[in-house]
């Protein structure tokens, strides 16, 4: 994107403070900003909202593992699960969260992953016993690769949005969906 996505203008907010705002609605109990470029900018806006921020020291490698590793290394001893939601996802509305954790805690299944036309999207909830084997992935893999070794624990989830699909990579997707903001553009009848 050339410039850091979760800071990225997103109508009256950020990227990231719209995910939060979405994030932050829905029913679960903690969330945490995971940190890296930007540090600073980033844990401004998730103090904004009440979220604790926790810095991935290892985020110049580029590699989503090592912010979940660094998330997981901040959750309470308490904590039943861990929901990866990224902060280029910010069309995902609160209800998708909602039933996301609702199975989860239902017992549909120790990993749950929204499905949208057969095509598995974010946000995904890892229960507690996978936190170790999520802490043991190496550089270069991802939390997938540990879905697909536990395909029998998985819980496709249908939903009926292809926001858990969209995340915001490139500037022509964030162009197409961002929420204009007032007074940006003028009317051509104003």
């Amino acid at each position: 994107m050339g410039r850091t996505k979760p800071l990225l203008p997103w109508g009256p907010t950020t990227m990231l403070g719209q995910t939060l705002t979405n994030l932050l609605g829905s029913q679960v109990d903690e969330a945490l900003v995971v940190t890296g470029h930007d540090a600073a900018e980033v844990g401004k806006v998730a103090a904004a909202h009440g979220v604790r921020a926790v810095h991935n020291a290892a985020y110049a490698t580029g590699e989503m593992i090592s912010s979940v590793q660094a998330a997981i290394g901040a959750l309470p001893e308490n904590c039943a699960g861990v929901l990866v939601v990224l902060a280029d996802q910010p069309l995902i509305p609160t209800a998708i969260f909602d039933q996301v954790i609702a199975a989860f805690r239902a017992g549909k299944g120790e990993i749950v992953a929204p499905v949208y036309r057969q095509q598995r999207g974010h946000p995904v909830l890892f229960g507690r016993r996978f936190f170790p084997a999520l802490l043991a992935l190496p550089p270069g893999a991802a939390p997938r690769d540990l879905v697909r070794d536990h395909a029998d624990e998985l819980y496709l989830l249908p939903v009926e949005s292809d926001t858990i699909l969209l995340d915001l990579d490139r500037p022509e997707q964030y162009e197409r969906f961002r929420p204009d903001i007032a007074g940006e553009e003028e009317d051509a009848c104003s």
